[in-house]
């Protein structure tokens, strides 16, 4: 069914089907709100990483150490660049998309990029396999975002979100495995880690998911008909 649209001559356009449900519902352009969806998003990303790096001291324990570079250039660093382009890349969907704007889905390679800019990171990566989890939590972040998103092949979301959540319940069970004893699962202490744990990584898949997501029609100010801006794959993918 046809709808119409008035504008401020008072003429009348019409709009059919999708392009009417979608007409005029996302938001118009302005660099304020693209900088404040950056904010936004950088301001989320520093409490993630912040809790996430609370979860990694608990499940280190006494062999936690803090230093200026790995902990607020490696991790809060990291969460506030994927956050502040999670940020933008909302701005973008909710405007109609722009070219090659999807790329912001690798936002959180941030996490595993930043972490190897300290000292003979690189070479502990592959000599002894640290900073795996990294890349893990990196590449598990794009998987699962991918995996909500509602766009693309179900068997590919499908598959994505059983190794998410593989990485998830793993995390859980590797709780009492590193922390032995003192984070039991079946006590308070250890609950609460294996919960903190899990959840970081579910919310980063959730935010990880905008740039997969369909991108809103861009609001016209005279109230004409707006265009949705995005590719040919994504409308065969609705």
């Amino acid at each position: 069914m046809d709808e119409s649209q008035t504008d401020t001559a008072g003429r009348t356009k019409a709009v059919d089907g999708p392009r009417a449900r979608n007409a005029g519902t996302g938001p118009a352009r302005s660099p304020v709100a693209a900088l404040t969806a950056i904010l936004v998003g950088a301001v989320c990303g520093l409490a993630w990483a912040s809790a996430f790096r609370a979860w990694m001291a608990e499940l280190a324990g006494g062999a936690s150490r803090l230093d200026w570079y790995g902990t607020f250039v490696g991790i809060l660093g990291a969460g506030v660049i994927a956050g502040a382009l999670l940020g933008l890349a909302e701005y973008f969907r909710r405007t109609g998309g722009r070219r090659h704007w999807r790329w912001l889905a690798l936002a959180p390679l941030a996490f595993a990029i930043l972490p190897m800019t300290m000292p003979d990171a690189l070479l502990a990566l592959f000599t002894q396999g640290l900073g795996g989890g990294a890349v893990a939590v990196a590449l598990t972040a794009i998987a699962g975002g991918f995996a909500v998103s509602g766009r693309g092949a179900i068997w590919a979301r499908i598959l994505c979100g059983i190794l998410a959540l593989a990485v998830i319940v793993a995390l859980v069970f590797t709780t009492s495995a590193v922390g032995g004893v003192r984070l039991a699962l079946d006590q308070p202490r250890g609950a609460w880690v294996a919960t903190l744990g899990a959840a970081c990584v579910a919310v980063l898949c959730l935010a990880s998911s905008i740039p997969f997501r369909r991108v809103e029609a861009l609001a016209d100010p005279l109230g004409d008909a707006a265009i949705e801006r995005d590719t040919s794959a994504d409308a065969k993918n609705r």
